[in-house]
């Protein structure tokens, strides 16, 4: 009986060491830290696995389980791990989702856990990202701005001038430039806003728009002042009056403008910077594109970016080993590594100086152009935000785009349905 009961309590003891996400064996064996990835695309899947290897051949004391996560399903998943006490150690996310995680304490506070040469790599404005109330949960290594993918032999035939990040073009040029560039069944931009929050507020930044106010008590509320309507009036006056955007296309996810960008329907589509892998695999033989940047507005090219992270989990019971697998990650050329990998630009300093990244081929010269001037995402630190998003935001701005309502009801919808919502989380 003795036997069997010991034999018991050592199996659940292993079971309960299993659940937290990392342990060793019971005769001192090597630490196994669970890192969840959420790389998709085949190259970047490609050399996060290839990383984890190269870890585990030089640390054999601490060893990396690669997990395969997805974008589709990581919030509840992360959610229901976590209540579960089964997360894994070392998190793949976006700073956007890591908000009620750090509220909610189930992420580490990385203040203490990182490397100077970490933290000092990374500029201020990407570690704003990731910072709630005094804590750190995450590390900023990817981010996206969102720019224009271009049909050359369009704007040369128009003959616009064609822009550049240190001579963009303003809003209403843009607007100009697009009436040129439509007619005859063609449209000079396709806006692919399916999920039309992310974009309309992030772009807002370099018109002035921030549409999430702090209080002094801290309290956030919503409004839809003269900066936040610059983008909204632009691409609603695109669809709606001069007809130069399509309206077919505002339902539509970003990949499914493609086939009508290849096929000569549309001149422009604003992407995130990442697309121009697909198009780079897609477009049709001698097809010719170019990386323009977005228009800018009184405050430049500035735009929101929700990053990429890395965080730990708040039960690993190797969070410092776990931390010093995420520097290793996210060394400097590993850094280059990754966003090669992704199509994406990497947060730190020195990875954005990688010649690699600063080619003219495949438009990543004008996506480092623009690192400078990428921004917190202005609903970054906003509790409620989710629910606010899809119940107010994305209906109210979908029937404004397509004509169904004016910008009066627009502002109401977003104001006062929306503090109604926000309220609720800041009692």
């Amino acid at each position: 009986m003795r036997t069997r009961t010991a034999t018991l309590i050592i199996t659940l003891a292993l079971l309960l060491t299993g659940c937290t996400g990392g342990g060793s064996d019971g005769d001192g064996g090597p630490i196994t830290l669970r890192f969840q990835s959420l790389a998709w695309q085949e190259e970047s899947v490609a050399v996060n696995k290839e990383l984890v290897r190269e870890w585990n051949a030089t640390h054999p004391d601490v060893r990396v389980e690669y997990v395969q996560g997805s974008w589709d399903s990581v919030h509840d998943q992360l959610l229901t791990s976590f209540e579960g006490g089964e997360a894994p150690d070392i998190i793949h996310d976006a700073s956007d989702d890591l908000a009620d995680f750090a509220y909610g304490g189930y992420l580490a506070d990385l203040t203490d856990l990182l490397p100077d040469r970490l933290k000092s790599d990374i500029p201020q404005r990407s570690w704003e990202t990731v910072t709630f109330d005094d804590g750190v949960y995450g590390v900023p290594f990817l981010q996206e701005p969102r720019v224009l993918i271009a049909n050359t032999a369009l704007l040369k035939k128009s003959g616009v001038r064609v822009p550049t990040p240190g001579h963009p073009w303003t809003w209403a040029e843009f607007r100009q430039v697009t009436k040129r560039l439509s007619g005859d069944g063609k449209y000079g931009v396709a806006w692919p806003l399916k999920e039309p929050v992310s974009a309309t507020l992030n772009l807002s930044l370099s018109t002035g728009g921030r549409l999430f106010h702090r209080g002094t008590d801290g309290k956030v509320t919503v409004r839809f002042e003269e900066g936040d309507q610059v983008v909204p009036r632009t691409i609603h006056d695109q669809v709606d009056t001069d007809h130069s955007a399509s309206s077919t296309t505002l339902g539509s996810g970003g990949s499914d403008t493609l086939p009508g960008f290849f096929a000569g329907k549309y001149a422009m589509v604003p992407l995130g910077f990442s697309y121009r892998q697909q198009i780079e695999q897609q477009a049709p033989d001698g097809f010719d594109w170019q990386v323009l940047p977005a228009p800018a507005g009184g405050d430049g090219l500035t735009q929101g970016v929700s990053p990429q992270t890395l965080s730990i989990a708040e039960d690993s019971p190797h969070r410092k080993e776990a931390a010093e697998f995420v520097d290793f990650l996210l060394q400097p050329d590993n850094m280059v590594r990754l966003a090669l990998g992704d199509w994406m630009l990497p947060t730190g300093i020195r990875a954005l100086e990688d010649p690699a990244l600063r080619t003219a081929e495949h438009g990543w010269a004008t996506g480092t152009a623009l690192a400078a001037h990428l921004r917190s995402a202005p609903a970054q630190s906003v509790r409620g935000y989710p629910e606010w998003k899809d119940k107010v935001a994305t209906p109210a701005l979908q029937e404004y785009y397509s004509g169904a309502i004016g910008i009066d009801e627009l502002r109401e919808r977003l104001e006062e349905d929306g503090n109604l919502v926000l309220a609720r989380y800041q009692r």
